[in-house]
């Protein structure tokens, strides 16, 4: 197709979908068309994996879950996203504006924007990228197609028998070593023990999960699932937000069901434990079981870029100021305010560990009234400055 015939395409697919659209030629964007006002465009986050895709068809996960297609078709490739299946919460929203480096003045044109972009199953975005393929490139793909399986390979393997094993010399009692090593794992989750997760992670045992599929990409994949809903099951009963655990979960599996590599998988397997586990970690911070503390951590991490009060938590978890500060430091052993500092300390770490935001970006975020005084408050609870973690950290 011609530019301006891929123009028009673009055009009609942005007022019909509701969602941004992009057209490149290589690593140059033409045009863009968007029936929503986003200050900063949100395909910066996965701008490095755009160019010269070796399919016509790709996908693309943010960290936030977000997901954008690609068709590509010559020298030219559409882009259309950010979507996603669920809403996406605020605290995600600024995570995002976090990582395009938003200034303060436009996060709530980019929040606002945000929310006003229609939200999708993966399903039906891949069913649309399948549509765009066959005008752009005359090739005919299916959904099917595009999750790497056939019809026959997504029911479950009837003919692999106790008897089939045996007489491939395993033991029957070696079929499911799966409960024990499940047990263990969901255990660490609901307790948030990370350090426990990663001594476990060094001598994990071969796991035997049992024949779900006949392919081994679904068999992984399936396992995957399964994983998924367990360990979000396990984070709420360690008094993780069950709204958040499980919107998690489908956004893992959704990303999941994009890979075509079981080593990728696998991978983001241990990636989604790790996160469950972190989450719990977070929220129980030891041995604080209280159904309150829980509510106020799990606050706390809902609104960590703003200047949480005890005011504002207060009328969130619909409890009088005094009464929240009492119960809380009876409960939890250290004063609400503490606690609050001490969250975003650990969550300033993470930043200074795994971005390159500046100090002063970090301090912005996270809602500090300046620089100066994070670098102070960051100093007092781990003794060194934020330049001096950063640079310890990755050395």
């Amino acid at each position: 197709m011609k530019k301006d015939d891929l123009v028009y395409l673009c055009t009609m697919v942005g007022n019909l979908s509701g969602i941004p659209v992009r057209l490149y030629n290589k690593d140059q964007m033409l045009f863009y068309h968007s029936v929503v006002n986003l200050p900063k465009d949100p395909v910066l986050l996965a701008h490095k994996d755009i160019p010269f895709p070796n399919e016509h068809i790709l996908f693309r996960v943010t960290s936030s879950f977000f997901y954008f297609g690609i068709v590509a078709s010559s020298n030219y490739q559409i882009v259309i996203g950010p979507s996603r299946q669920t809403a996406a919460q605020d605290q995600e929203l600024r995570d995002m504006a976090f990582e395009l480096a938003l200034p303060s003045d436009d996060i709530s044109d980019f929040l606002i924007g945000m929310k006003q972009i229609i939200r999708l199953p993966l399903e039906s975005m891949m069913q649309m990228m399948c549509a765009i393929n066959f005008m752009v490139n005359n090739e005919k793909v299916t959904l099917n197609d595009l999750i790497g399986g056939r019809e026959d390979q997504f029911g479950l393997e009837e003919r692999r028998t106790e008897k089939h094993f045996s007489e491939k010399g395993i033991p029957p009692e070696e079929l499911h070593n799966t409960l024990a090593i499940e047990q263990t794992i969901m255990n660490i989750i609901r307790k948030g023990d990370v350090a426990a997760l990663e001594a476990f992670a060094q001598e994990a045992p071969a796991v035997r999960p049992g024949v779900m599929a006949r392919e081994q990409l679904r068999q992984a994949k399936n396992t995957f699932i399964v994983t998924a809903a367990e360990s979000s099951r396990a984070a709420i009963r360690g008094g993780m937000d069950v709204e958040d655990a499980l919107t998690s979960s489908d956004a893992y599996i959704q990303e999941c069901e994009m890979m075509t590599d079981i080593h990728q998988i696998t991978r983001l397997q241990y990636d989604m434990i790790l996160f469950y586990t972190q989450q719990v970690q977070r929220i129980r911070h030891g041995n604080y079981a209280s159904d309150l503390v829980r509510n106020v951590a799990n606050y706390v991490q809902h609104h960590l870029s703003e200047a949480i009060t005890t005011d504002q938590i207060a009328a969130g978890l619909f409890l009088s100021r005094q009464h929240l500060s009492r119960r809380f430091t009876q409960e939890a052993g250290i004063p609400l305010a503490a606690f609050i500092r001490n969250e975003k300390i650990e969550e300033s770490k993470r930043l200074l560990r795994y971005t390159d935001r500046s100090v002063s970006a970090i301090a912005a975020y996270l809602g500090f009234s300046s620089q100066g005084h994070f670098s102070k408050v960051f100093k007092e609870i781990t003794d060194i400055t934020p330049g001096e973690y950063r640079e310890k950290k990755r050395s």
